[in-house]
């Protein structure tokens, strides 16, 4: 065949929509998990799991959310840290009344609980869009935060106002609590993150991901050719909201230990955001991309610098984070509005010029 002898070309609509068409991509790929789930344990120290990978993991699986609903179903939303915060307090509750369960069926379940509110919250969609709906996700923003603070069932009744998260065990070995490694905790938080990814990339090249992409392009035209406008943007806002619900359990069971309300306010949906932004929108690796530039970046201000003899006072981090990530913003939607992603793609073009045949 023709790319037997000239290179790989995608040649029907199949291979156009394959997971992975290309060797080049199964190989790395199998190369990206072999990092993640030999080298790293192998050689990581607490430091590495604890303070960059679990957390970068964590909001990855979040701004796959997001991406879901605005990349790929063209739905604006800035309520994904409080989507994120009913899957931690469903989690919270779940183990409560259920506590001989394995918490990872609770993390995983904590999901539908949050895609049931993002569902109802979605219902605004069918009459508004653009703007005026990021405004009314902002309002459920602000109301589940409120929610939050004032229902002490949420947080079982306890003095502090915080989620309390419980001691739980996998097969003997500890889960959550103190008493849990970092390693444990990084290797659920990996297979999670891993097998959630497989699903979406899965969900969106499939029929319900054609028809978000195709209510993203031209909603009117989709609702012509016979595409339910309101069953579609409510899918897409219940899918979106399970992932981030289960990157919220995660968020306060497997890396916090326990949360104040706080950490699920607006500002944690503007980073979202922002990790979509930069990352690219509308592709499931410019997740993994932005949440590794907005996170690692302040790790990376405060430790190269030292390394170098020159330290920053943690201000300045904070400042120069702000500035950084505020022109990569302006630069990306300016220049390059695919993000990182995009940059990303036509390095892979340029290196597979004469690539291995099949």
């Amino acid at each position: 065949m023709l790319y037997r002898e000239v290179g790989q070309y995608k040649t029907n609509y199949a291979a156009d929509m394959a997971l992975f068409p290309i060797l080049q991509d199964r190989i790395g790929i199998a190369v990206i998990l072999a990092i993640a789930f030999v080298l790293i344990p192998l050689s990581g120290n607490d430091f590495l799991l604890n303070a960059v990978m679990i957390p970068f993991l964590i909001f990855a699986l979040a701004a796959i959310g997001l991406n879901l609903l605005t990349g790929y179903c063209g739905q604006l939303s800035l309520g994904t840290g409080a989507f994120m915060g009913v899957g931690a307090y469903a989690c919270l509750k779940l183990t409560t009344f259920f506590p001989n369960v394995n918490i990872i069926v609770w993390i995983i379940a904590s999901g539908f609980f949050s895609a049931a509110v993002g569902a109802l919250f979605g219902l605004p969609s069918l009459r508004i869009k653009g703007f005026y709906l990021l405004v009314a996700t902002l309002a459920a923003q602000f109301f589940l935060e409120w929610c939050f603070i004032r229902i002490p069932w949420l947080y079982n009744n306890v003095y502090s106002g915080n989620i309390v998260v419980p001691s739980r065990t996998l097969a003997g070995v500890p889960v959550t609590g103190p008493t849990a490694t970092s390693l444990t905790r990084y290797l659920v938080v990996l297979s999670i993150v891993v097998i959630m990814t497989w699903v979406a990339s899965n969900l969106v090249r499939g029929r319900i991901g054609r028809m978000w992409m195709a209510v993203r392009d031209m909603d009117l035209a989709a609702e012509l050719i016979g595409i339910r406008l309101l069953r579609t943007k409510l899918l897409a806002f219940a899918v979106s909201s399970f992932y981030c619900g289960v990157a919220g359990a995660m968020l306060v069971f497997l890396w916090y230990g326990g949360a104040e309300p706080d950490v699920f306010n607006v500002d944690q949906s503007f980073i979202s955001l922002f990790m979509v932004i930069i990352g690219g929108l509308g592709t499931m690796i410019g997740s993994f991309f932005g949440a590794a530039l907005i996170y690692i970046l302040p790790i990376a201000l405060r430790e190269v610098p030292a390394a170098l003899g020159l330290p920053l006072y943690p201000a300045t981090v904070e400042q120069l984070q702000f500035v950084i990530v505020g022109v990569l913003i302006i630069v990306f939607l300016v220049l390059e509005p695919n993000g990182l992603a995009r940059l990303w793609q036509i390095g892979k073009q340029k290196l597979r010029v004469w690539p291995f045949p099949y």
